[in-house]
């Protein structure tokens, strides 16, 4: 902390995830005097991963994709675009990629999350991602690829490209398995292929899907996974892929098409941190405050810390708000608030129209879920952007952006 009540006090926000904006949005709110927020990140946009696995079924990215300069436009926050690859807590200084080196005088982490492959061989290199746009575009069109087959192609052949696999009964693989075993009937008939012949399968690894939720919402979501044709195998590990096969357990299956889901760990740079501590599951030992021991300048929210709840949007977005609050007491020299986590509530699509949704004890499926849902994502639009701006970027989600000539938008989906 600097000396002078006058001297500016430099706050660097690494992430601009939900975590990160939250606590610079919050920040700007307060109008701190001698302050100065920067947010780094090293993509120029904010990525809504709430709403990814509908780009994959030809929403518009625009629904997903959200400039961070719109963001924050007309707020006192400065936005650079850097990848930080190292970090000294001590030194309080950090470096990125460009080769900028940048001193804080508050720093708070919210890099996020990264998908973990668990070293199981082929997954890697010939795997589908899910966690950024381009991962989501490059399924998009890959799926669009494998439906562009010629009548020549043998019946075999075509059976082995139209069967899709997903990895990870959790929220991610659910919402995109529900969503694809819709949208791949519209692409066989587009594509003019018997739609008898997809085959989607959602392979868990846990003796029942959504296994960090209640039993009766696993059975719900499963039975409108079934409903949808969806194949569910549980107890099932992946050992390893080739080109043309995924390797369980106990069986094989031929496939063009592996969509992974079922990993995540805590962004790598943290572990190159000195002085943190660890949880058994890599995220980061924080105090009440959010704090690493040892470190009242440092805060590390969202995925990374080892909170309750941790890995939910809505836990990174109470985190930030509640560091803005801890930074500007610090700053104004009263007492801290310690952290209070919240149970979140949970709204999973499966396929167009249904969610299933929890609300504390309440319980909601359907349509009703549905919108639910959809307005839980107009809430969040509305508390980032301009009421104009958030209006737009919700109503691209009823924009087909097709990059397949054979297939025509269709607004039913």
């Amino acid at each position: 902390m600097p000396n002078s009540i006058s001297a500016l006090v430099r706050i660097i926000i690494v992430g601009g995830g939900f975590g990160g904006i939250r606590t610079a949005l919050d920040l700007a709110k307060r109008r701190l005097p001698n302050v100065k927020i920067v947010l780094i990140s090293d993509k120029p946009h904010f990525e809504y991963h709430a709403a990814l696995y509908r780009v994959v079924t030809g929403r518009s990215p625009l629904e997903v994709c959200i400039p961070l300069q719109e963001i924050f436009a007309g707020k006192d926050i400065e936005v650079l675009q850097d990848t930080i690859t190292e970090v000294n807590l001590k030194a309080k200084t950090l470096k990125g990629s460009s080769g900028s080196n940048y001193s804080f005088d508050f720093l708070i982490l919210a890099l996020g999350s990264e998908t973990v492959y668990f070293n199981i061989p082929g997954l890697k290199e010939l795997s589908f991602g899910f966690k950024s746009i381009s991962e989501a575009l490059r399924l998009k069109r890959h799926l669009h690829e494998l439906f562009n087959i010629s009548q020549e192609t043998s019946l075999e052949k075509k059976v082995q490209t139209a069967h899709i696999i997903v990895v990870g009964g959790g929220a991610s693989g659910v919402e995109l398995a529900g969503e694809i075993a819709v949208y791949t009937k519209k692409l066989a008939k587009n594509h003019k292929l018997d739609p008898s012949l997809i085959t989607i399968d959602l392979i868990e690894a846990a003796p029942r899907l959504l296994p960090a939720l209640p039993e009766d919402i696993s059975k719900k979501v499963e039975h409108r996974l079934r409903h949808l044709g969806v194949n569910i195998f549980l107890n099932r590990t992946v050992l390893k892929e080739d080109v043309e096969e995924v390797y369980l357990k106990d069986m094989e299956m031929k496939t063009k098409t592996v969509i992974w889901t079922a990993g995540v760990k805590p962004h790598h740079l943290y572990s190159q941190i000195g002085g943190l501590k660890f949880d058994q599951k890599g995220r980061v030992v924080v105090d009440e405050f959010l704090q690493p021991q040892g470190f009242e300048n440092v805060f590390v929210i969202g995925d990374a810390a080892a909170t309750p709840y941790t890995g939910m949007a809505q836990t990174a977005i109470r985190d930030g708000k509640h560091v803005a609050q801890v930074i500007k007491r610090k700053l104004r020299g009263k007492p801290l608030l310690g952290y209070q986590p919240k149970a979140p509530f949970y709204a999973i699509p499966v396929g167009p129209g249904w969610a299933a949704v929890i609300i504390n004890w309440l319980r909601f499926y359907g349509r009703i879920g549905w919108w639910l849902r959809r307005l839980a994502d107009f809430r969040f639009f509305l508390s980032t952007l301009p009421p104009r701006k958030a209006i737009l970027a919700f109503q691209s989600g009823k924009t087909l952006c097709e990059s397949c000539p054979i297939c025509q938008p269709d607004e039913s989906l």
